[in-house]
């Protein structure tokens, strides 16, 4: 069974850091050879949206919007991915979710539909 466990999520001030992990079940990685992960938030009242991905040959995508601020990485010995998030903004307040896909791609392109492994969410709020 695959699961995805989050934490690292926390109250910060504007202009602080945080770090996501992403605890990955050995299960998903021995099913799949080749797989893509990702970062997704849900803030009150507006739709879930794609924030970084990365692929298991270590192609990274960004939304604009956290592009130089964010870093998605993972640490394969570990079977976690990780999410870097330097120069946080009140507008990154949100519930981070991880995710996962069992397919090169899938997570890459950054939308729900394309991923089929979800993490139970971290909350992440920054104050001004």
């Amino acid at each position: 069974q695959v699961q995805l466990v989050e934490s690292g999520g926390g109250s910060v001030q504007s202009g602080e850091s945080l770090r996501l992990s992403c605890a990955a079940s050995k299960y998903f990685y021995s099913r799949y050879s080749t797989y893509s992960m990702a970062w997704f938030r849900q803030a009150p009242g507006k739709q879930r949206e794609g924030v970084a991905a990365i692929g298991s040959d270590g192609r990274t995508k960004y939304t604009d919007s956290v592009k130089g601020r964010f870093t998605i990485s993972q640490d394969n010995a570990k079977n976690t991915l990780y999410l870097q998030m330097n120069s946080l903004k009140p507008e990154d307040t949100a519930m981070y979710y991880c995710a996962a896909g069992g397919d090169h791609f899938g997570c890459l392109l950054l939308l729900t539909v394309t991923c089929n492994y979800w993490g139970q969410g971290t909350q992440v709020t920054v104050s001004s």
